[in-house]
């Protein structure tokens, strides 16, 4: 095994085996795009089974290996949960409550009851019902954290294409709903979708409309 996803899986070992054997990683993705939902997931290793191989930080991984990750991830994980925010949620009662209540449901989600949560961030989940821990930079150095950041991840990038399939002049299927250079263009020129947050757009929207 190399030594990124040997020193995650050390690190839950340390940190977590020893005394506590179902804990759920958990993780999101598109926290700061300027459309499409939050998708969050959660994620029980079985450390029974052969380790994953390549396991790291979403981030660090190319699209073709996450997408293979994933894959073995829903495999021979022994419970994933995935849930999503809708961009209205996200408009309506603001990003960290959407991040917070996907998370939720994408325990609620597990077919497994962990009997802990490790979250990556600085902030706990309210009213997640376990007990929980949270781990900044938790991609990076846990390997149930680093499953869930994948499974989000690719999650959201398929939503994410689908929605470039129903609008294909705005190339969510490039940036993702992030604020690239062609986003703001496409804005600009086809007006916003039912996708977009409009609370992350204020201030355009108060620009364009003068």
């Amino acid at each position: 095994m190399s030594s990124p996803e040997k020193s995650l899986y050390n690190f839950d070992k340390k940190n977590f085996s020893a005394h506590i054997f179902d804990v759920a990683g958990i993780d999101e993705a598109g926290r700061g795009p300027l459309a499409g939902p939050v998708v969050a997931a959660a994620v029980i290793l079985d450390h029974k089974k052969r380790k994953i191989r390549g396991l790291d930080d979403s981030k660090k991984l190319s699209p073709q290996k996450r997408e293979e990750l994933f894959n073995k991830i829903t495999e021979r994980a022994a419970a994933v949960g995935v849930g999503i925010s809708s961009v209205g949620l996200i408009d309506s009662r603001g990003i960290l409550y959407a991040l917070f209540k996907a998370a939720r449901k994408a325990v609620r989600n597990l077919k497994v009851v962990p009997h802990l949560a490790v979250f990556d961030g600085n902030i706990p989940i309210p009213r997640l019902g376990i007990s929980q821990k949270t781990l900044i930079r938790g991609d990076g150095k846990s390997a149930c954290i680093a499953a869930a950041s994948i499974v989000a991840k690719v999650t959201r990038d398929r939503l994410m294409k689908q929605l470039a399939q129903k609008h294909p002049h705005y190339g969510f299927e490039k940036h993702k709903g992030y604020g690239t250079a062609a986003h703001y263009e496409a804005i600009k020129l086809l007006g916003l979708t039912g996708h977009h947050r409009r609370s992350f757009l204020k201030e355009y929207i108060r620009n364009t409309s003068r």
